[in-house]
C-alpha cells in the first residue's frame, strides 16, 4: 500500500481507538482496582479477542453477521447482556471502611485468568466490532497487491495504537486511585463505572449490523 493510505489508516484508527467505549473504559476501571501491573492481564485479554475477531473478520465471518440479522441479533445481545451484568457488578462493589482504604483491596481477590477472561469476553462481546474490521481493512488496501502482507501491516498498526490507548487508559485509572481517599469517592467512581457498563450494554443492544 501506498505511505499515505497507510498514513490514513493511522489517523483513522488513533482516533476511533481513543473512544471511551467498553474496552477503553474496563481498561481505565482495572488500572484503578488492581494498578498497572495488575492491569496488564486484562489488557492482553482485549488484544487477544481484538486479535481473533480481525482474524475472524478476515475467514469471513464479519460478512456473515452484516448479511445474517439472526445470528447478528444473537451475538448483539448475548453481548449486551454481559456489559450490563458487569455493570451491575460495578456498581455494586463494596467500598472501605476507612478513608486511606483504596476499593481494590476489599474486592474478592480476583486472579489474572479471571481478568484475561473478563477483557476477552468483553472485546469480544460487541458483533459490530466483526463488521467494523470486514469493513474498515479492504478500504486501506489494494486488490492489484498481495492481500496477506498488506492486511498483516494494518493488523500490526492497529495493535500498536490500540495497545498504546489502553496503557494510557490504565494509566489514567491508576492516577485515579491516589484520589480514592474515602468511601463516598469509592461508591461514586463504582456508580460511574456500573453506570456507564449498563450504558454501554443497553447502546449495544441498540445497534444493527446495517
Amino acid at each position: 500500500m501506498h505511505l499515505n493510505t497507510w498514513l490514513l489508516f493511522v489517523v483513522t484508527v488513533f482516533f476511533v481507538s481513543a473512544t471511551p467505549g467498553p474496552n477503553m473504559l474496563l481498561a481505565m476501571s482495572h488500572g484503578i482496582r488492581f494498578g498497572v501491573r495488575g492491569a496488564l492481564p486484562t489488557m492482553a485479554g482485549l488484544l487477544c479477542a481484538l486479535g481473533l475477531i480481525m482474524a475472524a473478520s478476515v475467514a469471513g465471518l464479519g460478512a456473515l453477521l452484516a448479511a445474517s440479522e439472526t445470528v447478528f441479533t444473537l451475538v448483539k445481545y448475548a453481548g449486551a447482556g454481559y456489559l450490563v451484568w458487569l455493570g451491575y457488578q460495578a456498581w455494586c462493589a463494596p467500598v472501605g471502611e476507612t478513608a486511606c482504604t483504596p476499593a481494590a483491596i476489599v474486592d474478592a481477590p480476583i486472579s489474572g485468568g479471571q481478568r484475561f477472561r473478563t477483557g476477552f469476553l468483553v472485546a469480544m462481546s460487541n458483533p459490530k466490532a466483526f463488521v467494523f474490521f470486514a469493513a474498515l481493512f479492504p478500504q486501506f488496501t489494494r486488490a492489484d497487491m498481495p492481500q496477506l502482507p498488506q492486511w498483516l501491516a494494518l493488523a500490526v498498526t492497529f495493535y500498536v495504537i490500540e495497545s498504546s490507548w489502553q496503557l494510557a487508559y490504565v494509566y489514567g485509572g491508576a492516577a485515579l486511585r491516589l484520589w480514592l481517599t474515602s468511601p463516598r469517592r469509592q461508591r461514586l467512581l463504582n456508580r460511574l463505572a456500573g453506570g456507564s457498563f449498563m450504558a454501554a450494554g443497553i447502546a449495544l443492544s441498540t445497534v444493527s449490523n446495517r
